[in-house]
């Protein structure tokens, strides 16, 4: 049986993970695939910790250079976007094909690197970059090829949907369930690329370009994250009909594209609101195929080992087949090039607005809203944060961004308001 030979750069969760499905696996990939992907190389700075995998010992080194040389097939899982990036580009220039799980790398450089591997005619794979076990990328790029792709909403970070679950089932503010998810290894030390959007930023410059067919990177994308989410705005958002998701937001509106990330408010009754946890779901609407959910773990050593060795797989049957870059990740000539700025996105919005107690401060509200073309859905008053004070509750119909923002710097303004505005949108799927 004909054999690939796989080089893994990077021995860390991921690398460990990755090296054990291929030990363990391989005999069945080969049943499956007539051909076998034989681990070759590992290399690494540290190759004598423990992993917790059988690794025997001359497959591993710290010599990337060798590995390039020797391998079939490349396997970048170091992170970072400088020594990766090296690394791959010079893998692809000489010919190797290259898998990858490099999200940051791939939003922030992803022009460049498919350049090379166009160049080289070697192909490039990162199933593993979007939410990791669940086969988006291979779903988006083969399994929609038939489908104008209309929007895509994901809940892609599992340690914001383990934040927002706990506040919202256990009652407990940001800061304490942000420190248990530290404690237990779903949050970094520095949680900021989470819990400030750009992970899931990072995810969603892939996915659009996946489905609109152009590199659009990280500057057209609107961030926002989970910091100033309150257990008070969960609370009322239940009580509302909704959940509060950190949701990336990708959208074809009248031939130009929305691309933002940020807490919105979504109806409880849909699939997508009930995905909790450290868990990952995405949904993805085309034209014939009509609304589709992915759910699965997003991250973690085995999920995400899962990803990689089904890249190296369909390298291996490029390999069988005597072809290369079968299916290009993505092509240039999409009909969707024009991202709508921020301020020009329509939704409809949760305002909180602290107030004194007192006569005529709602009719000003009101009146700066009207003022700004806002029309009011619904609102609730209720008691405050103390006796002299009353939260009121305001949803909005479908408003510009730029008239809500400038109704917001009115109103925060005037004496009766205690605390700044909280505004959250929503998003009605």
């Amino acid at each position: 049986m004909k054999e690939y030979k796989i080089g893994i750069i990077g021995f860390g969760t991921v690398g460990a993970g990755v090296a054990s499905c291929l030990l363990n696996n391989a005999p069945v990939i080969a049943k499956r695939t007539g051909i076998f992907p034989r681990l070759a190389k590992i290399a690494d700075l540290d190759i004598t910790t423990d992993r917790g995998v059988a690794v025997p010992k001359d497959l591993l080194t710290t010599d990337s250079d060798e590995l390039i040389r020797e391998a079939d097939v490349v396997v970048e899982l170091i992170g970072g976007t400088t020594v990766a990036k090296k690394l791959i580009l010079q893998a692809l220039n000489a010919g190797k094909p290259v898998v990858t799980a490099n999200k940051a790398l791939l939003a922030e450089h992803g022009e460049e690197l498919f350049a090379a591997a166009e160049k080289n005619k070697a192909d490039l794979y990162y199933e593993a970059s979007v939410a990791g076990g669940i086969p988006i990328i291979k779903s988006l790029r083969e399994g929609f090829v038939a489908n104008r792709i209309s929007r895509i909403y994901g809940i892609m970070n599992g340690t914001c949907n383990y934040i927002l679950t706990r506040m919202e089932r256990e009652e407990i503010d940001f800061a304490p369930v942000l420190k248990d998810a530290q404690q237990l290894g779903y949050a970094e030390a520095n949680p900021s690329l989470d819990i400030d959007g750009f992970d899931t930023a990072h995810k969603a410059a892939i996915l659009a370009s996946l489905a609109y067919g152009k590199w659009f990177g990280m500057d057209p994308i609107f961030v926002q994250g989970i910091r100033d989410v309150t257990l008070t705005d969960i609370k009322f958002a239940g009580e509302l009909g909704y959940k509060i998701k950190l949701l990336a937001i990708i959208k074809q509106e009248n031939g130009s594209l929305e691309m933002r990330v940020h807490p919105a408010m979504i109806p409880k009754r849909t699939q997508l609101a009930m995905i909790d946890e450290v868990f990952n779901g995405i949904m993805v609407t085309g034209d014939y195929v009509d609304d589709t959910l992915f759910y699965g773990r997003g991250a973690g050593r085995n999920a995400t080992a899962s990803a990689v060795v089904s890249d190296i797989v369909d390298i291996g049957l490029n390999f069988a087949a005597g072809t290369s870059c079968r299916i290009a990740s993505f092509r240039e000539g999409s009909l969707y090039t024009d991202v709508i700025r921020m301020e020009e996105v329509q939704s409809r919005y949760y305002l909180r607005i602290q107030v004194l107690d007192v006569p005529g401060v709602l009719a000003k509200i009101a009146a700066i809203l009207s003022e700004n073309s806002i029309s009011i859905s619904s609102l609730v008053q209720r008691e405050g944060q103390s006796q002299n004070n009353v939260s009121l509750l305001i949803i909005t119909h479908l408003t510009r961004e730029k008239h809500i923002k400038a109704a917001l710097e009115k109103i925060n303004r005037l004496s009766e308001v205690r605390d700044s505005v909280k505004l959250i949108r929503i998003e009605d799927i």
